[in-house]
């Protein structure tokens, strides 16, 4: 099972009330059949479409006392799903 996370942001939640698209953070090994999968299993919906985008790790680096300090944010893997017009998914339903 590969691991999904919803991305539950306010750009995210438009895009879902304008279409019937998700957006979820997923490994960056897994392929779009695997993500359907998954995505269909977890909150029993039709699945229609399956988008990805790889997303490079950003290098940040802040000024300190003892100097500068110099790291990177981790690299991620985002899926879009687009699921059928009559299926919804709940990311509160549970909390």
């Amino acid at each position: 099972m590969i691991d999904i996370i919803p991305i539950v942001t306010e750009k995210a939640n438009a895009i879902t009330e304008a279409t019937h698209r998700y957006s979820f953070k997923v490994s960056p090994e897994a392929n779009k059949y695997q993500i359907k999968d998954a995505v269909e299993k977890l909150y029993g919906v039709k699945v229609v479409g399956v988008s990805t985008m790889n997303y490079d790790g950003k290098r940040k680096q802040r000024y300190t006392r003892s100097g500068i300090i110099r790291g990177k944010v981790a690299a991620f893997k985002k899926a879009v799903v687009t699921i059928a017009e009559d299926d919804t998914i709940d990311f509160y339903g549970n909390i």
